[in-house]
């Protein structure tokens, strides 16, 4: 029986979501291509044990995490139940719907029926009562958002979530969003969204702005652009890569479009002590808009790896201006 380490807590930094009055661990755990039918289950609670045992409470997952989709809620729930049980009170357990998940109009997209209908199963599959935070995955161009802000808030009063979160969300929307769910008095905390140093979207599209603005907590996923801020592909793409085994979301000519920046980018992180995720983690939490990055994992040594962020150095002027030219293809 898994009992975790008693000095979890003293190196971990935990940040307030925005003005609420939740706090998330400085690096939390997403549980998405290593979590799903095709991945070893030894090695799911490996990693698992590693993030909680140095602090990190916060697993994240999707119903539709895979392949196939819902196998990370069920390999997970599986997870919970046979190691952490007793652990669930210091956990913080998020799940989403949004993306295509079962056939039919009912399965996808941001209805109140849908957005029901997934978290009753993803609360089924992971034998809970409740999540941490729900999310809705991404806007709905079709469906009101009132419908989709009233089911969230429905969701909140049924007990079946303790708050709730917005992900693929740019600024204007969210502001609406925000409005509606304020007026319902429901606890929406955070949003989630890519960003990088390849991928400034939120800075773009006014997300990132009106999160400071509302006082909402900001949550990263794909803080290393899929393994692209990584030392992975610095030379050459291995075979036991995301782009050999799975190749759905990063593919190898996005590798080899990116090389010449991500060698600079590496140079840069030796330079200051450190290996190219610590430092493009560090990009992503250098200022407090951020309240998390959300790593992936194949191995328990990458977690560690990643850890270091909490002891990396903040970046001088030059360093971030480095950076920003080194972000443009080369």
């Amino acid at each position: 029986m898994y009992k975790a380490n008693n000095n979890r807590y003293q190196t971990m930094q935990y940040n307030r979501c925005g003005i609420s009055g939740l706090k998330l661990p400085t690096v939390s755990l997403g549980l998405w291509h290593n979590f799903g039918d095709n991945a070893s289950y030894e090695n799911m609670k490996a990693l698992c044990f590693t993030a909680f045992d140095h602090g990190i409470t916060h697993f994240d997952l999707a119903n539709n995490y895979g392949p196939s989709p819902g196998s990370a809620e069920k390999n997970f729930g599986i997870l919970l139940k046979e190691n952490f049980a007793s652990y669930r009170d210091e956990l913080i357990i998020s799940t989403k719907a949004g993306y295509d998940m079962w056939d039919g109009p009912y399965g996808n997209w941001g209805s109140r029926k849908y957005l029901i209908a997934s978290l009753d199963q993803s609360l089924s599959r992971m034998g809970l009562d409740y999540v941490d935070i729900f999310y809705h995955h991404r806007m709905d161009p079709d469906t009101p958002l009132e419908e989709t802000m009233g089911a969230l808030d429905q969701i909140v009063r049924s007990g079946k979530a303790l708050y709730v979160g917005l992900s693929n969300y740019d600024g204007p929307t969210m502001e609406k969003a925000c409005k509606i769910l304020t007026d319902l008095k429901c606890p929406f905390i955070i949003n989630q969204n890519s960003y990088n140093i390849f991928n400034r979207t939120i800075e773009q599209n006014g997300l990132k702005e009106m999160a400071r603005k509302e006082g909402k907590g900001i949550i990263s996923f794909s803080p290393l652009a899929q393994g692209l801020l990584t030392n992975r592909y610095l030379h050459g793409i291995p075979e036991d890569s995301r782009i050999m085994t799975d190749g759905r979301f990063l593919k190898e000519e996005k590798v080899h479009q990116k090389m010449k920046s991500i060698e600079n980018l590496n140079q840069l992180a030796q330079e200051r002590g450190e290996t190219l995720a610590q430092m493009a983690l560090k990009w992503v939490l250098k200022d407090h808009d951020i309240t998390s990055v959300l790593i992936g994992a194949s191995r328990p040594e990458q977690i560690l790896d990643n850890l270091e962020v909490m002891n990396s150095a903040d970046f001088t002027e030059e360093e971030l201006r480095l950076i920003d030219s080194y972000s443009v293809d080369q």
